[in-house]
């Protein structure tokens, strides 16, 4: 029964399954993103109270949203791989973690171009969504910062998950910051009825899976950059790399 599970945690098969699945995941993705902006630019209606600012929701809610996606991957993997002890689990959470801290860093900095219109403000300190949302962006800088600190690797992927772990508080605290305290930032809008127009929604959960399909294809390239790395010395990968293809 777990036999395909097992087959998938195996370093030389995920490598070459990923190599299929890649391409797979990131055309769709980017076909999707293309159609998606050119309705969200040009043929979905101004918003009756933001006008033509609110535009900025096609990028900066799918970056906000794989910034959480990316740290969920991350922290899960770390734990599999401290549980079950597979290696590539870790491989996963190293590889998780620039495309996580990347997408953070793009999500703060359209939310920091929305807020000036709306709010007058470039930056709100006292906001709990924002202030949550930098810390996490402080959590992926330092649980990459303390992996490149410990040259033993399997001590930094055992440090690193156990950072990531403590790190879900903040998580929690991103996804409900603007129901527990009072904020700037405004509440639930895609999934909750009544508060976005079907025509605004559409493009923009379509957006959500395009940028998704395009994150899932980043995360196996990593991967598998980050499995050659770390099984640089094991016998299929020297195999692989005196056979005729490769390893393409």
């Amino acid at each position: 029964m777990w036999k395909w599970f097992h087959q998938l945690a195996s370093p030389p098969h995920f490598y070459r399954l990923s190599a299929i699945l890649s391409p797979w995941l990131a055309i769709p993705g980017l076909a999707l993103i293309a159609y998606s902006t050119w309705q969200g630019l040009f043929v979905v209606p101004m918003d009756y109270q933001q006008g033509d600012a609110f535009r900025i929701i096609y990028v900066h809610v799918p970056t906000a949203y794989l910034s959480m996606m990316a740290y969920t991957i991350m922290a899960t993997a770390g734990a599999v791989g401290l549980i079950w002890r597979i290696k590539l689990a870790h491989a996963v959470a190293a590889a998780a973690a620039p495309i996580g801290a990347a997408f953070t860093f793009l999500s703060l900095c359209t939310g920091s171009i929305w807020g000036r219109p709306m709010w007058g403000t470039w930056w709100e300190w006292g906001d709990p969504r924002m202030m949550s949302q930098l810390i996490l962006l402080f959590l992926y800088f330092g649980y990459m910062a303390l992996r490149g600190a410990i040259d033993d690797t399997a001590k930094a992927d055992k440090a690193g998950a156990v950072l990531a772990l403590v790190g879900i508080v903040n998580l929690v605290i991103v996804h409900f910051s603007v129901e527990w305290w009072s904020s700037l930032h405004q509440g639930q809008t895609v999934f909750r009825r009544g508060t976005m127009d079907a025509e605004m929604r559409l493009p923009l959960l379509l957006m959500i899976l395009g940028f998704t399909l395009l994150f899932g294809s980043m995360l196996l390239r990593r991967i598998r950059t980050e499995v050659l790395y770390r099984e640089r010395r094991t016998r299929w990968v020297r195999e692989m790399i005196l056979s005729p293809r490769g390893g393409s």
